[in-house]
């Protein structure tokens, strides 16, 4: 079942109970198609199941009546060696998310959990990798907050352009499979942050248009097991070329939202 890149993980994952799309604050969200809450909930619990199945540990995050996008737990935080580095949100239809986020993790165990000064929505703009923390930035997180994680973790940021609003945060157009090896789509980067891009991951698997525009990127793997979207056929045979067993959810659902397998998926990053 396990590969040899396979390393337990601790998640932070927020039930689609109050999950609703009632405004528009990117290109996927249409408030006049009606969502399914009982098949959203019953999707998000299948793939809360699927993490445990594999021996990760998932913790919940009670949702907030009024605030649709708390399931969309990654944006919440970013969390890299046990410490917290909070969220602060573009749009004020998800600005009382913050808070929220905030007081979880000092409840939970973490003790230094810091209210960012800049825009930043969690794991949606940065991605960890083995030497780096890949930052985007374009239609949500602020090139400020880029400097401001980077003295908070002590981690090199490396920026990254997003100039697709399809694409709006880097998750959606980039995903970190382990180490320093990514999959990406390059069409979602500027000219220059694609070169960037080749020149860290020169092995980088590349997704075609159609995978990525199935949020086929907004993946989360465990260093084996990738959790991604079942639409996003195209990225399984070249997974498992490279060593990787692709594991396809559903979550039509909540895609109606802009967000897939890694929007609904919080790291819980534990102290190196």
């Amino acid at each position: 079942m396990y590969g040899p890149g396979y390393t337990p993980r601790r998640y932070l994952m927020c039930p689609p109970a109050h999950f609703r799309v009632t405004y528009s604050i990117n290109p996927w969200m249409d408030p006049d198609k009606p969502v399914d809450i009982p098949l959203a909930l019953a999707q998000w619990e299948e793939l809360r199941d699927r993490y445990r199945s594999l021996g990760h540990t998932v913790e919940e995050l009670e949702p907030v009546e009024g605030l649709p996008d708390m399931v969309y737990a990654a944006n919440g935080a970013t969390v890299v060696d046990g410490r917290v580095l909070g969220a602060r949100f573009a749009h004020r239809e998800r600005a009382g998310e913050a808070a929220v986020h905030r007081a979880w993790y000092r409840a939970n165990g973490f003790a230094d959990v810091h209210e960012p000064e800049h825009i930043n929505e969690g794991e949606g703009d940065f991605a960890v990798t083995g030497s780096w923390l890949l930052a985007g930035r374009g239609f949500r997180s602020s090139p400020l907050s880029h400097g401001e994680v980077q003295e908070f973790f002590g981690r090199p940021v490396i920026g990254l352009d997003l100039i697709d609003p399809r694409y709006y945060h880097l998750d959606t157009a980039l995903c970190v499979l382990g180490g320093d090896e990514v999959m990406y789509y390059p069409p979602a980067f500027s000219p220059g942050s694609r070169a960037v891009l080749a020149r860290l991951f020169p092995e980088a698997l590349i997704a075609s248009e159609a995978d990525a525009e199935a949020l086929g990127l907004n993946a989360v793997s465990d260093g084996y097991h990738v959790m991604l979207p079942q639409a996003a056929v195209g990225l399984f045979e070249p997974l498992r070329e490279r060593g990787y067993e692709p594991v396809p959810i559903d979550l039509t659902e909540l895609l109606k939202g802009g967000g897939s397998v890694k929007c609904v998926t919080a790291e819980l990053r534990p102290a190196a």
